[in-house]
């Protein structure tokens, strides 16, 4: 996906816990003067400004999980249960997060049992219709959203491209309407989702290169290449049909319109407030040096 240009509009939308949690573990130590963690928040500020700068969005919203989706539980009571729960340091910064955004003019979204790739999903193929999307995750889901309106910025990422189709056929092997039924034959350890035993991404990439789909692999399964690879397929069927519902991002969330996703002027005042209280001097620094720039305009 090109880099849109300077004048024309575009949708940032942000995996919320996902840049929280990379933020809080990039700072291992950091406070404010009355000693509470401010690592996160500090972090987490840096790179959404850092994502500005690059994309310079005309909307944006960061979107956080609300909980597991319910569906998805009682079909796989395993999902996502191995996961620690956060850090006490992480989750008593998460509402000074929501504050700045709130203070800097960015929706912020959370409502429980929804979980924050499927509303990102179904933002996406909302807004994706009306202007350009780039969604910033970590999370390999969403690459099969990825299309020719909708990239994906991966904070892994050295080189800091948005990842266009080439670039997720690139790193898969497959395109990403492939991708569901890629990782519904490899599995996704982050969410405790098991994946055909014996099936690799290579496997999975040489499977549905030559068959297309999940269905067409079992639709042409004798023509398969080694028996035991063939009776793990035939074996795991079941599985990989449940797979592919678990992955599936289910974007029936709530819409969002695009003017509750525009960028609004700071609220200066309330952000001069939080800065001083977390200690940040430099961003403290920065905001009035901004506000006397714009009063010298007036």
């Amino acid at each position: 996906m090109a880099m849109p240009s300077a004048d024309s509009k575009r949708l940032l939308i942000v995996d919320g816990h996902a840049y929280a949690y990379r933020a809080f573990h990039a700072i291992r130590q950091l406070s404010s003067p009355t000693g509470s963690p401010t690592n996160a928040i500090y972090g987490f500020i840096k790179m959404l400004g850092k994502l500005r700068a690059r994309l310079e969005p005309s909307h944006a919203a960061v979107i956080w999980d609300g909980g597991l989706a319910a569906e998805r539980v009682v079909e796989h009571p395993e999902y996502k249960s191995q996961r620690p729960p956060m850090p006490p340091d992480l989750e008593q910064q998460i509402d000074g997060i929501v504050n700045y955004l709130e203070s800097a003019g960015v929706t912020s979204l959370c409502r429980d049992g929804v979980e924050a790739d499927d509303w990102i999903a179904s933002v996406t193929r909302s807004a994706s219709s009306q202007l350009p999307v780039v969604i910033a995750s970590s999370d390999k889901d969403f690459m099969q959203l990825v299309s020719p309106r909708v990239g994906l910025v991966n904070p892994s990422d050295k080189l800091e491209k948005v990842w266009a189709a080439e670039d997720v056929k690139a790193k898969t092997g497959v395109e990403p309407g492939q991708i569901i039924d890629w990782l519904a034959l490899i599995g996704d350890s982050v969410d405790n989702i098991p994946g055909v035993p014996g099936v690799g991404p290579k496997t999975a990439t040489a499977l549905l290169q030559r068959f297309g789909s999940v269905d067409g692999v079992y639709s042409h399964l004798p023509e398969v290449a080694g028996d035991k690879l063939r009776a793990s397929l035939e074996s795991a069927r079941d599985l990989v049909a449940k797979n592919r519902r678990l992955i599936q991002l289910r974007d029936e969330q709530p819409d969002l319109t695009l003017d509750e996703m525009r960028l609004r002027s700071p609220k200066v005042d309330r952000l001069r407030e939080l800065y001083a209280g977390w200690g940040f001097r430099s961003m403290l620094a920065e905001l009035e040096s901004k506000s006397l720039t714009q009063a010298a305009l007036l």
